[in-house]
């Protein structure tokens, strides 16, 4: 089993096909079926892509990326291929176009293995609420994986895929990368291209990367990363260089530390980790960070908003499903979006709707507004001081499927994970550790907005501390 790309480029050089790498792979997706990560397997342009890709390995020709197999989430567009945001308003809909992150990465000769299973619209912290059936952790298929990106997290920890692309609204990425012990990284909003990307919040939206190895999640990040005339909110500068010769500057919030919502276990190893730092001479600093209470209903009233708009585009007329049962204008309207749409999808557009009425913009859309840059003030104000902020990427461990209902309790888990959505600023979950319930839980890093390199450098030394 190729679980890096590393192995990959071995297995190439050592005269393995990329044909035969495929075929270990769609045999690896049908032994797992039962997880439900896949929505559709591209078996037939999969094959077709390994057969020109094996010429170009021969001709000397071949991408970065020959033979790296690629899930990519089902909210990430393909021309040629289907793409639903796991939602029955966009059933049988095929893509026209392929997302810019995503052609950069066929460019270099990877081979897109299928569409990955996700909570509908990348609504939901656990990849329940899919029109298609939820994802099950392959670590314990009795338990959720993580959310919305569930799909891709298990395809790359269970060995379906090399790696694969989530998107991040407010840790879709970094949670399921916890609960799957893989790395995945969020950018800078605007870091990676936005375009073919199905749009849940457009001021959250984040394309991110899952992979089992920290140097596949910064080959793919350079790969994908840059200015695209298709999205205008796109950063236009390069990323910013990192000195490694600088001594580590690491920070810590006090709130996040001490909330009482955080597994005894979890904090623990943060803590024993923090002393270890100091131990080593490492610049360790704790910050008072007031707003942590605040990001969870910010983040709803804005992504809410945002998702009102957005999907206002699904109405049975254009494309995808429309109701059969309906007749005029009005009726189609209504009955297409009541039955092509989800629960949890229909709560969030009726919320985002609410705070956007009259009467009530100001009292929530405008204040949330507010809250969201006193936050990034204050965010950047503390990267000032150190290069990185650590915390733990989730509260707890995944829970069973099924065990939790209450949707306010499900957008709590996300508590440690929308800071960096809210502020813009890049992020990254790493494998931290093992629970005494048997599941993985891991560590995030922050930095400042356009220093990814930092990023990635930190999660390499910081790892080395507790590896």
């Amino acid at each position: 089993m190729f679980r890096t790309i590393a192995d990959i480029k071995q297995a190439i050089k050592s005269g393995t096909s990329a044909a035969s790498i495929v075929e270990e792979s769609l045999s690896k997706i049908a032994e797992c079926n039962d997880l439900n990560a896949f929505v559709e397997v591209f078996s037939d342009s999969a094959r077709e892509a390994a057969l020109i890709i094996d010429e170009k390995i021969k001709n000397g020709t071949a991408g970065k990326l020959a033979g790296v197999i690629l899930g990519i989430k089902d909210n990430i567009c393909y021309q040629g291929h289907k793409v639903s945001a796991a939602s029955k308003i966009l059933d049988n809909f095929e893509s026209l176009f392929t997302a810019t992150v995503l052609q950069k990465l066929i460019n270099e000769d990877a081979i897109v293995i299928g569409r990955l299973n996700c909570d509908e619209f990348a609504m939901g912290s656990t990849s329940e609420t899919s029109f298609y059936g939820p994802v099950k952790n392959n670590i314990n298929p009795e338990f959720v994986p993580g959310g919305s990106s569930g799909g891709s997290a298990v395809a790359v920890s269970a060995g379906m895929c090399t790696v694969s692309l989530g998107s991040d609204t407010g840790g879709s990425v970094r949670q399921p990368a916890s609960w799957t012990n893989t790395f995945g990284l969020k950018p800078s909003y605007g870091r990676l291209s936005r375009y073919g990307l199905i749009a849940y919040g457009s001021s959250f939206d984040q394309i991110g990367i899952f992979a089992n190895d920290l140097s596949d999640v910064k080959l793919i990040f350079d790969l994908t990363q840059g200015k695209d005339p298709m999205d205008s909110t796109s950063i236009t500068e390069d990323p910013l260089p990192y000195d490694e010769n600088r001594p580590l500057r690491i920070g810590f919030l006090t709130e996040y530390m001490n909330h009482e919502g955080l597994d005894p276990e979890i904090k623990k190893k943060v803590n024993h980790l923090k002393e270890y730092l100091q131990k080593e001479n490492v610049e360790v600093h704790d910050f008072s960070f007031p707003y942590l209470d605040h990001l969870v209903p910010t983040y709803y009233v804005l992504t809410t908003a945002e998702a009102s708009s957005n999907l206002s585009r699904f109405d049975g007329v254009h494309y995808g499903f429309r109701s059969e049962s309906s007749k005029g204008v009005d009726e189609t309207y209504k009955n297409s979006r009541s039955e092509g749409f989800g629960k949890e999808v229909k709560r969030r557009i009726m919320t985002g709707t609410f705070v956007l009425s009259h009467g009530y913009y100001d009292a929530y859309y405008t204040k949330a507004q507010k809250v969201r840059r006193l936050a990034k003030q204050a965010t950047n104000a503390i990267f000032e001081e150190v290069d990185v902020l650590v915390m733990p990427t989730t509260a707890s461990t995944a829970f069973e499927l099924g065990s939790i209902s209450d949707p306010v309790q499900l957008y709590l888990q996300d508590i440690f994970t929308v800071h960096a959505n809210i502020t813009g600023h890049p992020a990254i979950s790493i494998p931290f550790g093992e629970h005494t319930n048997g599941m993985p839980f891991g560590l995030q890093l922050m930095s400042a907005c356009n220093e990814e390199e930092k990023l990635i450098y930190y999660s390499e030394a910081i790892k080395k501390y507790f590896t």
